[in-house]
């Protein structure tokens, strides 16, 4: 496997190209007119419930998946390889891979799709900002993301980020929360300025920047740190001589990131239909934390090709994970949590969507934040997920007490462990 160190030259133009040709353009992954606009006013409607609830599903009871291509869609990839919705006795369409998340959210929105995968914070918008009915069925994995900063940088720690240039995917995402955890933690803020701008010393510049622009951009020195999904991060590993300056599974222990989601109309339409995709789910779930190597290739462009990136890539992005390699920087400093670098787990903690609510109203995003004020913790746990599929799909199908966190004691409940 081909990795960049202190010793390695810089990214060369091929590997450049793979980045720029091969993973996805400049283009795929903005968001940011939605987030302007609002989803509403991308389909010319009016950002009311009633406006939404005029976009019915289909009738018929195809499963129509949408999804990124990175590591987070791997268990709605692993249920449609395996076979497990034809073994529920349904009927699925090849997944659809959309080149960012603004056709994924738009896509779902108009009823192309009936399953997706969404970043956490992503329906928490949609629904409370937009009125539009999307309901979390069960996570879609957990961690799966990282802090990768430039070797030019000299940065060993999150002190060291005062007066740098960070990337993020999107406002609204763990990986923004969770980076601005970690820099009030070391004392300093977070700030949305333009390129050229002076930063302070104790000031961070965050901007939102596509997933497979964050690599090249690293390499050419045009920001000093990203955080985002895998397998970006070990795409900057392997190809534009970054380090992994932390695991954000070792800052929020078994966070969630990305989740599965429905609408919710179809699943009060055909709460049948929805049972028997959410137990290809967890059943897909189990078999991809069990057999992480073996999925990674089928998901690779040298397997299954559900995702554009070489094999090795992704055997990295979902395995690599030990003390030994991640010392300098201390990547991992909480290696008896027991988890890995990503893993799989359907249960969608009410305790985690509580911090998400709360942390947001603390985080930096650029557009209006008026209505995350308004939202109660506890409210949102309640109303935007649905635990009854899920639930029952984890009493039909054993295995997922394996998962990384599991206390046989109380299995739906957890107190969220943050180390900062």
């Amino acid at each position: 496997m081909k990795k960049h160190n202190s010793e390695l030259g810089p990214i060369s133009t091929s590997e450049l190209e793979y980045l720029q040709e091969h993973e996805m353009s400049r283009r795929d992954f903005m968001l940011d007119s939605l987030a302007v606009g609002g989803l509403a006013a991308t389909f010319g409607l009016a950002a009311s419930g009633a406006a939404w609830g005029s976009i019915q599903p289909p009738a018929d009871e195809v499963v129509r998946i949408g999804y990124l291509p990175i590591t987070d869609a791997t268990v709605l990839l692993v249920a449609h390889a395996m076979g497990y919705f034809e073994d529920e006795g349904l009927k699925t369409e090849p997944p659809v891979l959309m080149r960012g998340w603004s056709p994924l959210v738009e896509g779902f929105a108009a009823a192309k799709f009936n399953l997706v995968h969404l970043l956490k914070p992503i329906p928490i918008w949609m629904r409370y900002n937009n009125g539009f009915p999307v309901k979390i069925m069960s996570w879609a994995h957990l961690n799966g993301s990282g802090l990768v900063v430039g070797r030019h940088t000299g940065v060993e720690s999150f002190a060291d980020l005062g007066g740098k240039q960070v990337a993020v995917p999107y406002w609204y995402s763990m990986h923004n929360i969770v980076l601005q955890m970690g820099l009030r933690h070391a004392g300093l803020t977070p700030v949305i300025k333009s390129q050229g701008e002076p930063l302070a010393a104790n000031e961070v510049n965050l901007q939102i920047m596509p997933p497979p622009d964050m690599p090249p951009a690293l390499a050419a020195r045009k920001i000093d740190a990203f955080i985002v999904a895998e397998p970006f991060n070990a795409v900057g590993e392997m190809l534009a001589g970054g380090k992994m300056l932390r695991f954000t599974g070792d800052m929020w222990k078994n966070h969630p990131c990305c989740v599965v989601c429905m609408n919710e109309n179809q699943i009060n339409a055909n709460p049948e239909w929805s049972q028997k995709v959410m137990n290809a789910i967890v059943r897909a779930q189990i078999y991809a934390q069990q057999n992480k190597k073996e999925v990674a290739h089928m998901l690779s462009k040298d397997g299954r090709g559900y995702l554009p990136m070489k094999a090795d890539i992704i055997e990295r992005a979902m395995t690599l994970y030990d003390e030994d390699s991640y010392a300098t920087p201390d990547a991992i400093q909480n290696p008896g949590w027991g988890s890995g670098r990503i893993d799989f787990q359907p249960w969608p903690y009410p305790s985690a969507t509580k911090l998400i609510v709360n942390e947001l109203k603390n985080t930096l995003v650029g557009g209006d934040t008026t209505f995350l004020q308004k939202l109660d913790a506890d409210f949102v746990a309640e109303d935007l997920v649905d635990y009854r599929f899920v639930k029952a799909a984890m009493e039909k199908h054993t295995g997922w007490q394996q998962g990384p966190g599991f206390n046989a004691d109380n299995p739906f409940e957890r107190e969220e462990v943050i180390k900062l």
